[in-house]
């Protein structure tokens, strides 16, 4: 019994070093659509929102591009040195772009951002799922994710930094790189991986041709890749245009809009990430499906929150729009951490972090394309609610799709052993 305690303390222990990094991982996102209108001041030559598109899309491209690599070597070698690795690297870019003069250094150091980010989430998410077997599993990447929804969050207040006279938003990103390099050093000293999975792995070696051939013949791994990929296409435009379109639609400052766009909906997912953790391994005590049906549940409600989003500029009022926002949290919740322990059950263990690469791949790729041509519509003046009823449709098929797969291994393993 105290080594099954001392098990689980550890395992939440991880978890809980875990969330800082998510929380910077995407605070460097939610800065720069919080503080777009100050880049583009101070960077002219950035010059349209296409271009300013294609600097959020070349970013994802990179980070799609290099993630299924990232979970390979992640399920290959030991996960914190990948995962300590990966912040260094974020800690120096983020510092860089503090100091970008151009729109080419701009679109570079976004572009160098998505090598250290396809590197982290795949070997996080896999390594908390190493050590939360079944009945915790959904709620330890809830809590997880709540370090993500929480940089989108301080994200979203950067928008006052920018506007402050006497900070700005180059000090902004000074200072998270300066704070991801202190992190890195205590990270790497208290982050262990499971100790028999480096002796599991001999006698499970694979190359990454046959990993991707095998993940690729799987119907239920195919199916949750575009369920994965669909919705998340709304996600990006969500994070990364909201602050600029509530600031360009309701005639706010940069600061009330950035709040606007992020605080409300992502404190929405953040108790929707732990209620429907705690819906999605309760519910799998009495059927395989339960977190397939919880994250349902919140496709669902995306697919009404998008609706909302696209039609409230008609009626004038904020106000819609941050009520639409927060329904689109509480389903981005549900679906959000349920992604992996779904993943769990259908692919084995050892493909978890190159699956989950995989899935980002594809995702964000179309993500970046997302991105790309919703700044392209905007310069062409295309209604915001045809933009959403587009994307509401896309995530009404990805509902169908997530019904359609079906669990092949155990919710249940062995728990890694002490440290």
């Amino acid at each position: 019994m105290q080594e099954s305690r001392s098990v689980s303390g550890y395992a939440w222990l991880v978890v809980a070093l875990l969330v800082p990094v998510a929380m910077l991982n995407y605070l460097d996102r939610q800065m720069l659509a919080s503080m777009k209108f100050s880049l583009m001041h101070d960077i002219p030559d950035i010059g349209s929102e296409a271009n300013w598109g294609a600097i959020l899309a070349f970013f994802k491209w990179t980070y799609a591009f290099l993630s299924p690599f990232g979970g390979y070597v992640a399920d290959r070698t030991n996960r914190r040195y990948v995962v300590a690795g990966s912040l260094i690297v974020w800690s120096v870019i983020t510092w860089l772009t503090a100091h970008v003069t151009t729109y080419e250094q701009l679109l570079l150091t976004r572009t160098a951002m998505g090598i250290s980010e396809a590197f982290y989430i795949p070997a996080a998410l896999a390594l908390i799922s190493d050590y939360h077997v079944g009945p915790t599993r959904s709620r330890a990447i809830g809590l997880h994710q709540m370090g993500i929804y929480a940089g989108v969050i301080l994200g979203g207040f950067s928008g006052y930094a920018a506007d402050h006279p006497d900070l700005g938003w180059r000090w902004m990103f000074d200072i998270c790189g300066f704070v991801g390099v202190l992190y890195a050093v205590p990270l790497f000293l208290m982050i262990k991986d499971p100790f028999q999975k480096a002796e599991s792995l001999k006698q499970d070696q694979i190359s990454p041709l046959k990993a991707v051939r095998e993940l690729a013949s799987n119907r239920s791994f195919q199916l949750l890749v575009v369920y994965f990929t669909l919705p998340a296409m709304a996600g990006w435009i969500i994070r990364d245009w909201m602050p600029a379109i509530l600031k360009t639609e309701f005639g706010i400052g940069q600061g009330e809009a950035g709040v606007s766009a992020t605080l409300y909906w992502m404190l929405a997912a953040a108790g929707a990430a732990v209620l429907g953790g705690w819906l999605a391994d309760r519910w799998m005590k009495t059927n395989e499906r339960g977190r397939i049906y919880t994250s349902a549940i919140g496709m669902g409600l995306i697919v009404i929150s998008l609706a909302g989003v696209g039609l409230s500029p008609q009626t004038g009022l904020l106000s819609v729009a941050v009520a639409s926002l927060i329904v689109f949290g509480v389903g981005y919740g549900f679906f959000d951490i349920n992604n992996m322990p779904i993943l769990c059950q259908i692919v084995r263990p050892h493909l978890r972090a190159s699956g989950y690469g995989c899935m980002n791949f594809v995702s964000i790729s179309f993500g970046g394309i997302a991105d790309w041509g919703f700044g392209i519509s905007r310069d062409a003046g295309v209604p915001l609610v045809v933009t959403f009823t587009v994307v509401a449709a896309l995530s009404l098929l990805s509902l169908w799709l997530v019904l359609l797969i079906r669990p092949k291994y155990s919710d249940q393993g062995p728990a890694p052993a002490t440290h």
